[in-house]
């Protein structure tokens, strides 16, 4: 009673006998830093085709609103520039939008595929380490009950 545990000694013999694969960590880090590098080069990707997009946009309605800022001579000439103009940016906000829906989709797709492959990766070696620690445990609890 009077020589009290040494339970620092004790927690250090039992992590002995349980040895962790810091090697698995690792390589799970390594996986999880591609997968992060991949999913930023996807969004970056879509980023710049987005800002691509954009700039056309932008600079094709101010074209065609300069056309339509011209002076008219008649009142039926400045109505036929507005519809026009009206009609033309309704064409151009059409083909865009249709453009940034492409470039969603891809961005879908893109990132599926990669989490099903991460995923898959994840899962083979947990099962790669799951079977080398049950090894190694199975020797530790041989090795303590001899």
């Amino acid at each position: 009673m009077t020589n009290p545990q040494d339970l620092t000694k004790m927690m250090q013999d039992m992590m002995k006998a349980f040895p962790v694969d810091t090697a698995a960590m690792q390589d799970a880090f390594k996986s999880q830093a591609a997968l992060g590098e991949k999913m930023s080069q996807v969004a970056l990707n879509a980023a710049e085709k987005s800002a691509e997009i954009s700039a056309k946009w932008t600079k094709e309605t101010i074209t065609k609103l300069g056309d339509a800022s011209k002076v008219q001579q008649e009142p039926a000439e400045v109505s036929k520039a507005v519809t026009d103009f009206a009609s033309a940016s309704a064409e151009v906000a059409a083909e865009n939008m249709a453009a940034f829906a492409e470039i969603a989709k891809k961005v879908q797709m893109d990132t599926v595929e990669l989490l099903m492959s991460a995923g898959k990766e994840a899962g083979e070696e947990a099962s790669a380490a799951v079977k080398k620690a049950t090894s190694e445990v199975s020797k530790a609890a041989k090795a303590a009950a001899k």
